[in-house]
């Protein structure tokens, strides 16, 4: 199947995102003829659905080679991406020290995503030395730009006193703005915080938000955490957590 794309919309490179959600098909044709114009979105765009397979055939290496070239001309995210690949071996043969060069690039330059990115390799010596300072660092330069997982692993680092001063009531707002945010780890160690204050009821409704949300590694590690909890409204959660996690396997 063809379609008929005007020169308008083939450039229109803030448009096609959009598309993407509603027709994928036509999404990705755009993409392709407004990334060989060389409209930058549209070159981070089309790595981005060759490495998803969404509208395209998958094709890890040539996702790369597209973040490559967006990345080079400046584009944060797709140099973000180029990370992604390396830590993850898509496209290419895993390599976390790589992935950490093309974090660090991006994180200079204000990528929230890529510091979030850097300080995970920072802070599990993956790639780099372990490096605490640096990583919590970077999780509060990412938290302080909004971005909502960094905010919980901030909320983790104050709440622990690690490599910083105990803060238990800092660490809870950063759990609670990592929840509002979306963030379903961040949902549930602020339900943590609730349920640890009395407020069970309020712990139920953010378990219930991060149940909806969460990975499948996530759903099993909470479902034990939650098994060993005292008050039966808590522990109820158990189950529905390790029902969802076996539906997801």
């Amino acid at each position: 199947m063809s379609f008929q794309l005007r020169r308008e919309e083939v450039l229109d490179a803030a448009g096609l995102a959009a598309m993407l959600e509603e027709s994928p098909a036509r999404a990705a044709q755009a993409i392709l003829l407004a990334a060989g114009e060389g409209e930058l979105e549209a070159q981070a765009l089309l790595g981005q659905i060759l490495l998803d397979g969404q509208g395209i055939a998958q094709d890890q290496p040539l996702a790369l080679r597209w973040f490559g070239i967006a990345a080079g001309r400046g584009h944060l995210m797709a140099r973000n991406m180029l990370g992604r690949c390396h830590e993850h071996g898509w496209g290419c043969a895993a390599d976390a020290s790589v992935a950490a060069q093309h974090y660090r690039i991006a994180a200079e330059s204000g990528l929230d995503w890529a510091m979030y990115n850097l300080a995970n390799l920072l802070a599990t010596g993956r790639g780099v030395t372990v490096d605490h300072q640096q990583a919590l660092a970077l999780y509060r330069r990412a938290a302080e730009l909004g971005h909502a997982k960094s905010m919980n692993l901030l909320g983790r680092y104050l709440e622990d006193g690690q490599v910083c001063p105990a803060d238990p009531l800092a660490a809870r707002e950063w759990y609670r703005r990592s929840a509002e945010a979306g963030d379903f780890r961040g949902q549930f160690s602020y339900a943590a915080v609730l349920a640890a204050e009395g407020r069970v009821d309020e712990a139920v409704d953010w378990l219930e938000k991060a149940l909806a949300a969460g990975n499948l590694n996530f759903l099993r590690v909470a479902s034990q955490t939650l098994a060993s909890a005292t008050d039966p409204r808590i522990q109820a959660m158990a189950d529905q957590y390790s029902q969802r996690y076996a539906q997801s396997l």
